[in-house]
């Protein structure tokens, strides 16, 4: 599980095959499951100067590779104890967005990003979405895309001040959103009241 905070932009030394080898500070170790732009991956070999990661041909195929260049935002996996920030993050890309728009609005940007429109229900108008492996909060959501508003510090310590229109980015829509429309789609009738506070208090 993660939190959607980047602890830190990784350096691509290269990817070769399924292998995709970073240049960190952090001190991995094998096996150990860490969020690369949103994506949790094993880590495969520990170098002096970072580690390595499977990324399998499938894994390559569902994410936005163009951002697996350069630079990555990782976040090591949660351990217990750890404090609780950005909320709660599984790893599991959903889909790839496509950025439509970026307006300066001087003191915060407002990000448009389009994703297939079946993915739509699950994201929620003030609720929370991780972009690339970074956790932030949905402002508006439309008929096929959605609208962030991102402060300077994020644009700054993020790949975000890299993203420009056409850019595409890893989504992971929101996990409690996903689990009550699951249950939701499967109930042959209309959920009462009490039904709707049993799952809410669940979470």
């Amino acid at each position: 599980m993660f939190t959607g905070l980047i602890r830190e932009i990784a350096h691509v030394k290269s990817l070769v095959g399924s292998t995709l080898s970073v240049r960190a500070k952090h001190k991995a170790k094998i096996g150990d499951s860490i969020a690369i732009n949103g994506a949790c991956l094993t880590v495969v070999k520990v170098e002096h100067d970072g580690f390595s990661v499977e990324l399998s041909p499938e894994s390559q195929k569902l994410l936005a590779m163009e951002n697996y260049k350069n630079e990555v935002h990782i976040e090591p996996a949660m351990m217990m104890g750890d404090r609780f920030e950005g909320h709660i993050v599984q790893g599991h890309v959903d889909a790839i967005g496509e950025i439509k728009e970026i307006k300066n609005s001087g003191n915060s940007f407002d990000v448009f990003i389009k994703i297939d429109k079946k993915f739509i229900p699950y994201i929620i108008p003030k609720g929370s979405i991780t972009i690339d492996g970074v956790s932030l909060t949905v402002n508006d959501v439309f008929d096929e895309s959605f609208r962030l508003t991102i402060i300077p510090h994020t644009m700054k310590e993020t790949l975000f001040k890299n993203y420009k229109k056409g850019s595409h980015v890893n989504i992971e829509t929101d996990m409690f959103a996903r689990y009550v429309a699951h249950i939701v789609s499967h109930k042959k009738n209309n959920l009462t009241w009490d039904e709707v506070d049993s799952i809410a208090a669940l979470y």
